[in-house]
């Protein structure tokens, strides 16, 4: 556990030896972050949050109530997790056959958003900025940028890093109504081109 205390645990979170959490994170009732886990700085690990082992959540991170975060996921900063969503970390799991050293890794790219409710079954990795909608069954890799619902998840449009759909004009290009910030589709990918 960290030993400077620079952050926030809830009398009622318990907080296991060997875990590191920095500098700002706020850690709400009833959660449990399990030893050998990494927490960055100025994260939000809402209520009734379990981080398991070997899982690491960069800086700025926000998870809402009542997500488990297993073995094999990693977040990088600024990933958004909306209140129930599911990580799974074993394709074909049966409870009287161990499985630990089957755990597939999931990784979450930067600035991702995953709706309420929505699962991720592991080994698909979501995208930088990618927006996974309420509900859906992620099944396979997201794109960066990617806008994608639905059981199973299907790709239905592209959205800005602030979260808005992207409408492209005729030479691929598409501005965010609310940043202003410039995009190019090329190849089947979206670049952010300016600021």
């Amino acid at each position: 556990m960290s030993t400077d205390k620079e952050y926030f645990a809830h009398e009622t979170a318990v907080i296991d030896e060997g875990c590191i959490i920095k500098k700002g994170t706020k850690i709400w009732h009833f959660s449990h972050i399990m030893s050998n886990c990494e927490v960055g700085e100025n994260c939000n690990i809402g209520q009734n949050v379990v981080i398991s082992p070997q899982v690491v959540l960069g800086n700025n991170v926000k998870v809402q109530n009542n997500v488990s975060i297993y073995t094999g996921v990693l977040c990088e900063d600024d990933v958004f997790l909306g209140p129930s969503m599911v990580f799974t970390n074993v394709i074909n799991p049966r409870s009287a056959i161990q499985r630990k050293n089957e755990y597939k890794q999931t990784l979450v790219k930067k600035g991702a958003s995953i709706g309420a409710n929505a699962t991720i079954v592991c080994g698909n990795d979501i995208g930088a900025y990618a927006f996974v909608g309420a509900g859906a069954v992620v099944t396979k890799e997201v794109l960066p940028y990617a806008l994608v619902v639905g059981n199973p998840s299907k790709q239905i449009g592209w959205v800005s890093e602030y979260g808005h759909r992207l409408e492209f004009d005729e030479v691929g290009k598409a501005i965010c109504k609310e940043s202003k910030q410039v995009y190019k589709f090329e190849e089947g990918i979206v670049k952010k081109v300016s600021e």
